[in-house]
């Protein structure tokens, strides 16, 4: 690297600028001979003319993508130093290091040809006051804005390729484990496993989502999540948490990829995740991992939850039965329009179709007085009921038994949990040293809190 005839008395009277960028957090520590070049823009200063005193490098925008200058301060306050005067050239091994969105590269060039400062990457020096300064300038910020396009193109034609096959390497859902020789298995942790079939199981019985959630939490049985770190850990139940274990297709055997799009609703919005319709999922590969409940049933599941929303109207769902004391609440539509009766308890029970008068103003379809439709209603169900439906009602109890069984034996799992916890805790605090009084309280108070948990669960344990 040698001296250039664009460097005037004026640029050298200003400082010179090497910015310094790496895309991602992963290439800071892999990637080290990128950085180590960036840093040799030094000795190219040198060569320049700039004495060290007025060199500067810029590194603090390490591990952040050059897409767009968010997050990017170093970048921020760069441009501003130029703004004011203070820099005399803007040194980077390469124009993909400053930018790879020409929205950003060109204000760049405006303000230093406006204030008279170079920019220089490893071919050379560039004056983008010039007419050729500018076009080859330009030129670079379009080559690595395509240049950007074409890495991710190739990235996610290789995984799309991959996963094709069934051969990416997905983050997998507690409950699958994924062995040093890349084959997937049940978690050997049995309460796990039972949790999980748990899930599906009460769901099938109850229909509904938020019914498992409050089944589980009145028996005190948590739900095991994913850590970061690979590990299963113990959660509270919520409705996402059981609605993510519901429709995760990996629970039925399932390889599935590209289960989620971006979509950015305007132009000026940040991009969103929205999850696709599983018929436009790109990649569904059925029977690849061990299943804890079958395809059917997932498919079922996926109906039940989609019919659960009480949108008629819009999707032509039936929705979920509402609490109230009218036998067809979420049930009875309109003979006149065909809409989804309401009910109103005030100043009786009635069925109600208005609709309409929500949507235009129009008066109320009609109204029902709801005691003698449920009383025809009952009457119509017990000249219906006969030895066989009363088979199947026994049948029901049994189900209903053998549901209760399930979650006794997860409410067990737990305790047994637990119980371990609570004496390991107190293993550790019997090891300890008495004098060590901080690492002795700190065990003690551990041990306190696992052995509250226990008696949350059976308070006759003690």
């Amino acid at each position: 690297m040698s001296s250039s005839t664009l460097v005037q008395s004026q640029h050298l009277e200003r400082k010179a600028v090497i910015y310094v960028r790496q895309s991602s957090p992963q290439q800071v520590l892999t990637n080290l001979e990128s950085g180590k070049l960036q840093r040799a823009m030094r000795e190219h200063a040198r060569h320049l003319g700039w004495p060290d005193e007025r060199i500067e490098v810029v590194e603090t925008d390490t591990g952040n993508t050059a897409k767009t200058t968010t997050g990017r301060d170093a970048y921020k306050t760069l441009v501003a130093d130029v703004a004011i005067g203070n820099v005399g050239i803007v040194l980077s091994y390469e124009t993909t290091r400053l930018a790879r969105n020409c929205s950003d590269w060109y204000p760049l060039l405006d303000v230093c040809a406006l204030k008279g400062a170079l920019i220089a990457d490893r071919d050379g020096v560039y004056d983008p006051a010039s007419v050729n300064g500018r076009m080859m300038l330009g030129m670079k910020g379009i080559i690595s804005e395509l240049e950007l396009h074409t890495l991710r193109g190739r990235l996610t034609a290789g995984l799309r390729s991959k996963a094709e096959r069934g051969e990416l390497a997905l983050v997998l859902p507690a409950g699958l484990v994924r062995q040093d020789d890349g084959q997937v298995v049940k978690d050997p942790d049995v309460q796990v496993r039972e949790a999980i079939d748990l899930v599906f199981s009460s769901f099938l019985e109850l229909k509904t989502a938020c019914k498992v959630r409050d089944r589980l939490r009145l028996n005190h049985i948590k739900l095991p999540r994913r850590h970061q770190n690979g590990d299963a850990v113990w959660r509270k139940p919520t409705t996402a948490a059981v609605l993510s274990i519901l429709k995760n297709p990996a629970y039925a055997g399932a390889f599935a990829y590209g289960k989620t799009q971006s979509v950015r609703p305007d132009p000026q919005s940040s991009p969103t995740q929205r999850r696709r319709a599983m018929e436009d999922w790109p990649v569904l590969i059925r029977d690849r991992y061990p299943a804890y409940v079958t395809w059917e049933n997932f498919e079922r599941i996926q109906e039940l939850l989609r019919d659960n929303y009480a949108e008629y109207k819009r999707n032509m769902s039936r929705g979920v039965p509402r609490e109230g004391s009218a036998l067809l609440q979420g049930l009875a539509y309109c003979g006149e329009c065909g809409r989804k009766l309401l009910v109103t308890y005030k100043p009786d029970t009635r069925y109600l179709c208005q609709a309409q008068r929500v949507a235009t103003g129009d008066p109320t379809c009609q109204y029902i007085p709801a005691d003698a439709v449920d009383q025809r209603v009952v009457d119509a169900f017990f000249e219906a009921l006969s030895p066989a439906e009363l088979d199947l009602y026994e049948a029901a109890l049994r189900s209903r038994h053998d549901a209760q069984s399930e979650v006794d034996a997860a409410q067990d799992r737990e305790v047994q949990r637990l119980r371990y916890q609570a004496d390991l805790a107190r293993r550790r605090y019997e090891r300890i040293d008495p004098d060590n009084r901080l690492v002795a309280g700190e065990l003690e108070r551990r041990w306190e809190l696992e052995l509250r948990e226990r008696k949350k669960i059976k308070p006759s344990l003690g």
